[in-house]
């Protein structure tokens, strides 16, 4: 019968998918010796969100238990573009939208990590010394039969869907990274399962020893079912205004407020249970939810931010009598739905053209905010209130 893992390898495995091997991380951690962790993120968009956390938090983790971590930005795999979960070539970012982004990263990451014990390094360090002897010899090191074994790469394969040579290189180039680092430990989410193996590959290929892995499942955003994403709208910036994270906050459903609980809350999983049976036994779930609220905002912002947030919530909200028991309707949104037509299909209005005259009286608000616009088309991709007058509530759900 398998050892019960340490107190130590409890914290990690919190919020963790799965570690490969973990035996080798139990080994490694035993040693006593100060490990070296790394994470690497492409700055492709200038703001990180609430999804690009749970991983951050998990260096925090290892920084805390005195390992050194380093944030790695990817300013070369960058130009290459990370092709995991792509059904096309995804087109290169130039230099400079790269250097802008990285430069924000660096700004936010230190919301989270401690900025005296964290290395931030570029592997364009690295890569950019390499001559093109190097990168054929790296290139050598795998197969494309190997490469199409990655799911995303055999779809398309399968689908007579073209892939870019250079889209090979990216698993090599990350995998180097680990060689250049000598990487005790890399983490990533399971959406990178196949370029951190290569990692251990290539370290194995360069003589070096050969780190374990850990990964961190992938944040369901505000719609609770696409992964959290600034492209697709369902995203939580961590610089976005304490308001504005309170209510998107809020709009996250019962169900998933627990899934964000255990990948963003510090709170231990003993507290996190004591609140799913207060609501078992009757307490409101969206006292909790305040809690979920106040803890994230005063992460990223400050006490009195949350405090004020959650009052101005409160005040723009409750004030208005929404029930606890509103009905939740799942509507297709699609590229946009007539604020019209959505009253009628959520039978909040006998017909498209009453719910128009509606909107002219003032009386239509969407979380708490006027709509003006009798045309307007609502193009939300997040949960949201559609409040009628003073007495009709809705809960949509995108669909």
């Amino acid at each position: 019968m398998p050892d019960a893992p340490s107190e130590t390898m409890r914290k990690l495995l919190r919020g963790a998918d799965e570690i490969i091997p973990q035996h080798e991380l139990e080994v490694k951690l035993a040693s006593g010796k100060p490990l070296e962790v790394k994470a690497g993120f492409d700055p492709t968009a200038p703001d990180l969100h609430l999804g690009h956390t749970v991983l951050i938090n998990k260096l925090r983790q290892f920084q805390t238990m005195g390992h050194n971590v380093t944030f790695l930005i990817g300013d070369f795999t960058g130009l290459i573009g990370d092709p995991t979960g792509k059904s096309a070539t995804r087109p290169p970012l130039t230099e400079a939208e790269i250097k802008q982004n990285a430069i924000t990263y660096k700004e936010q990451v230190f919301k989270i990590l401690d900025p005296n014990l964290t290395k931030v390094r570029f592997n364009s360090e690295w890569m950019s010394q390499m001559t093109s002897a190097d990168m054929i010899r790296l290139a050598a090191q795998h197969t494309v039969a190997r490469m199409l074994e990655r799911d995303d790469f055999s779809k398309r394969y399968s689908a007579q869907q073209s892939i870019a040579i250079h889209e090979f290189l990216y698993p090599l180039v990350q995998g180097y990274d680990s060689v250049a680092l000598e990487s005790d430990i890399e983490l990533g989410g399971t959406d990178q399962k196949f370029n951190l193996l290569v990692g251990r590959e290539m370290q194995r290929a360069y003589g070096k020893s050969q780190q374990a892995i850990l990964t961190v499942p992938i944040l369901e955003g505000l719609d609770g079912v696409q992964k959290m994403s600034k492209s697709l709208g369902n995203y939580i910036g961590i610089t976005d205004a304490p308001n504005d994270m309170f209510g998107k906050l809020m709009s996250v459903s019962d169900e998933l407020m627990w899934r964000y609980f255990e990948l963003l809350s510090f709170r231990s999983m003993t507290e996190i249970k004591a609140f799913q049976q207060q609501i078992a036994d009757g307490s409101n779930p969206r006292d909790i939810k305040f809690l979920l609220c106040e803890e994230i905002i005063t992460r990223f912002h400050s006490a009195k931010a949350a405090d004020n947030a959650k009052r101005d919530f409160i005040q723009r909200f409750q004030k208005n009598a929404i029930p606890d028991d509103m009905q939740e309707i799942t509507i297709v949104i699609g590229e946009g739905i007539p604020i019209g037509t959505l009253l009628k299909e959520t039978q909040l209005c006998a017909s498209s053209s009453e719910g128009m005259r509606m909107v002219q009286q003032g009386a239509v608000k969407i979380n708490g905010e006027k709509v003006s616009d009798p045309k307007a088309h609502i193009k939300q991709s997040a949960a949201f209130v559609l409040q009628v007058g003073k007495r009709k509530f809705a809960r949509i759900i995108p669909g």
